[in-house]
């Protein structure tokens, strides 16, 4: 395999573990956003994929494979006391908040990779600001080179325009930059940006789901090192 000089990143499920993070956080926002009615609180969660009763999201929820601004779009008609754009901000302002939990001590693996003389940053279909504040939250966000949400300037996933500002923004060839991610809309974007597309499985998708669009899928971040050691 051609030698890697980058790693980018998806944010949640594959940074950070997407259900303990997030399943709680929406369990708690969509009964807020029902008026604590659980009727439309479970109407509400199906329109994005989330079941109430469960407090799961489903593998296809529109969470996972879409943007922020595309979930705050689904959510607006249940919020006619909001603008488009204040929903955004109070999903944004929440979002922010949410605890995250980390698929990996993520602090000794990013550091370890910038002693390999790596490149790194993080590609997410979150709204920027929040995803800062996430990353500054495990007190890593000094560690990389590039950080992009859907909202930065570069589109969002499937497509690769993230992907490639970060190799123009480094100077990489995207030959030779790893993309991680835990949904088919990283590994399609890692694709479609020549970049090499590695699935993980600390997300809702599958080693079947991720296989066909992956060179690999390992079970979590921490496995990296060994991989392209082997790779080597």
């Amino acid at each position: 395999m051609t030698i890697i000089t980058g790693i980018v990143f998806d944010k949640d499920g594959t940074l950070f573990d997407f259900a303990a993070t997030w399943e709680a956080w929406a369990s708690a926002f969509v009964m807020r956003i029902a008026g604590g009615d659980p009727a439309k609180a479970t109407e509400i969660g199906s329109v994005i994929g989330f079941d109430m009763q469960q407090r799961t999201f489903a593998p296809d929820s529109l969470v996972i494979a879409s943007t922020a601004g595309e979930v705050g779009a689904a959510l607006h008609p249940f919020c006619p006391h909001l603008s488009i754009e204040e929903l955004m901000i109070e999903l944004n302002e929440e979002a922010e908040t949410a605890p995250q939990a980390q698929a990996v001590p993520l602090d000794p693996l990013l550091r370890g990779f910038r002693t390999q003389g790596l490149r790194l940053g993080v590609a997410t279909n979150d709204a920027e600001k929040p995803a800062r504040a996430h990353l500054e939250q495990a007190g890593i966000s000094g560690l990389f080179d590039f950080i992009a949400g859907y909202d930065s300037g570069y589109g969002g996933k499937p497509a690769p325009g993230q992907l490639l500002a970060f190799a123009a923004q480094t100077g990489l060839e995207p030959a030779q930059i790893l993309m991680v991610g835990d949904s088919t809309h990283d590994l399609k974007a890692g694709r479609a940006a020549g970049m090499v597309p590695v699935g993980v499985l600390t997300g809702l998708a599958s080693k079947d789901d991720l296989a066909p669009f992956a060179e690999v899928v390992l079970p979590d971040i921490g496995h990296l090192p060994a991989w392209l050691a082997a790779q080597a």
